[in-house]
């Protein structure tokens, strides 16, 4: 395997995976991804700008074509052959969903080099991408890697037990429905607020499918392969398909801030996928919007973040300078987001005039950081768990980098940070360009483009402000505690940390300080006012079971008695009146 540097050209109509496969291939040392496009067009562009400069900057194509679609598996292969014809020397792999034998063997014929399906492991693939753009080929197969004889690829060997193909089909196609499984029982057992008798359902199912997992392999793996796959117990960190011991160590982020950036930005990519619903009772900025421009805007957040992160490495900051530099660089982001989403020199017409949007909105600044980004939690510390890999100290622990805890609780931080900027990013255009037509066309969900809807929502996040500041806030710092709005399977929900915020509690001053007040006093007084009630309740349970009660229960017997002694009377006296005649 050759050791020059890897730089590609990835090609893929999908961009979720565009960008959570640009952001995994940028922790792989010796590899660069020169370009990251959607259409056959634009890529063709870059490699005619590229041959005009230097021939070599890009040594490897890797595309998707079809998504499913005939047409436009037609159309991918018509590309690969005009892409052969313009560049006969330029390798071509194929990273595809696609799974048609005959598909395949069309894209070889017409000069592709190798063939993934999505979904392989990272080490893989990388390895697949080397050995393509090394000359050689990487056909994926069933569950053979059919390599050519220079490979050094690790592949599985065949079995020399019969059916042994069709063992491993089955094996990993059980794995792949288990994984499948798993990821949506893991998912569903890390949104916040789950009912305790929801959460052990999951837990019992989620172990069930580890145990099913494991003896999956242990059934249908040949003892020969089990040997090199080292396949281990079933555990709690089991979540992805068996690698060798090789692999996962290439996947550890021990290995660089680069590699730990990229497994953490993987897994909210992946989360962008859920329904992005407001789940909550609180009003968000981003609710006007449409689901695909707010997954647009979280996106380009992302990325944005991304090269933020990157810029900070190659300054060689020093951890204490991150909470000098927070303000500085949540604006930043902030003003990046809107010029990149809305467009730098993009104008609108109101009233007769061409108005600048993105100069419009950028005058709102003082604004936006002032109610929503200097309040965004916790910032520091998960640009310090990215770039230095500190260790996480939230709800009153202190995670380990490595530990699938910190994972998680970074997670929560890096969705809240993209939820929080992207309502700054919409909170300027509310204020200036809620009502203007070409804005809501573009824009907004069917439910909010009324006139009316639009300043009812308005006046809604008006009161939200208004609570927060006078109330929820000031609450949640005499609590010692951060809310954080987090991406779940059912949509954006909001869940709460502990961290101590002592001096902010210190700051507080006027109704904030009295809501803080009122809070201390309610809890000094109430358990002494909940035992007054108590003992005032007894006594008056006691006068009306033991006095009111027995009085009447006295009287209800006189009553009866005194019916009964009546009726002895007039027995007595229709007896003797019977003897008489």
């Amino acid at each position: 395997m050759s050791d020059r540097p890897l730089k590609l050209l990835l090609i893929d109509q999908d961009p979720i995976f565009r960008l959570g496969l640009r952001v995994a291939l940028e922790a792989i040392p010796n590899l660069e991804a020169i370009a990251v496009v959607e259409t056959d067009t634009v890529a063709l562009k870059i490699l005619a700008e590229i041959a005009e400069k230097d021939p070599n900057q890009v040594n490897l194509v890797v595309l998707e074509f079809g998504n499913g679609r005939t047409t436009s598996q037609q159309l991918g292969l018509q590309f690969c052959r005009q892409l052969r014809g313009l560049y006969p020397n330029l390798p071509i792999l194929l990273l595809s969903s696609i799974q048609e034998q005959g598909m395949l063997l069309a894209a070889k014929s017409v000069g592709v080099n190798g063939y993934c399906p999505k979904g392989t492991p990272l080490p893989e693939l990388v390895a697949a991408m080397q050995e393509v753009a090394d000359c050689g080929s990487y056909w994926f197969q069933d569950t053979e890697a059919i390599t050519t004889p220079n490979s050094s690829l690790l592949t599985l060997n065949s079995s020399p037990l019969p059916f042994s193909k069709l063992r491993n089909n089955l094996r990993l196609s059980g794995i792949a429905n288990i994984d499948a499984t798993l990821a949506v029982v893991t998912a569903q057992l890390q949104v916040p607020g789950l009912p305790v008798l929801d959460r052990a359902i999951l837990a019992g199912q989620r172990r069930e499918l580890l145990a099913a997992r494991w003896l999956l392999n242990r059934l249908l793996v040949s003892p020969q392969e089990r040997q090199e796959e080292q396949i281990p117990l079933a555990d709690e960190s089991a979540v992805t398909p068996s690698l060798s011991i090789q692999q996962r160590q290439t996947l550890s982020p021990l290995l660089s801030p680069g590699t730990l950036q990229s497994s953490l930005f993987t897994s909210c990519v992946n989360k962008l996928q859920f329904p992005l619903i407001n789940v909550t009772d609180i009003p968000l900025e981003i609710d006007i919007f449409r689901e695909d421009k707010k997954r647009e805007l979280l996106y380009l957040i992302l990325q944005k973040l991304t090269e933020q992160l990157d810029e900070l490495r190659a300054s060689q900051i020093e951890i204490n300078q991150l909470y000098e530099l927070k303000n500085t660089l949540i604006r930043d982001l902030w003003q990046v987001a809107i010029i990149e989403f809305f467009g730098k020199f993009s104008r609108i017409k109101v009233a007769n005039q061409n108005i600048e949007v993105v100069n419009l909105l950028l005058r709102n600044t003082e604004v936006v950081q002032r109610e929503i980004l200097q309040k965004i939690p916790l910032f520091c510390e998960l640009y310090s768990y990215l770039l230095f890999q500190t260790e996480l100290n939230i709800d009153n622990s202190s995670y380990p980098v490595v530990s699938t805890e910190a994972k998680s609780q970074a997670l929560m931080l890096l969705e809240n940070l993209l939820i929080q900027v992207a309502n700054g990013v919409v909170q300027p255009l509310l204020n200036y360009l809620a009502d203007v037509e070409e804005i809501k066309q573009n824009f907004y969900c069917r439910q909010l483009i009324s006139t009316r809807e639009i300043e009812r929502f308005r006046n809604d996040l008006s009161w939200k402000y208004r609570l927060k500041n006078y109330i929820n806030e000031p609450k949640a710092v005499f609590e010692s505690r951060y809310e954080l709005f987090v991406i779940a399977p059912r949509g954006i929900a909001n869940t709460s940390v502990y961290a101590p915020r002592n001096q902010e509690l210190v700051k507080l001053s006027n109704i904030p300080l009295i809501v803080t007040l009122l809070l201390e006093f309610s809890d000094a007084i109430a358990p002494r006012l909940k035992s007054l009630l108590a003992v005032f309740g007894s006594g008056i349970v006691f006068i009306l079971t033991q006095i009111v009660g027995r009085g009447l229960g006295l009287i209800g017997r006189g009553i009866l008695q005194g019916i009964g002694s009546v009726s002895s009377v007039e027995k007595n006296f229709r007896r003797n009146s019977d003897r008489s005649k």
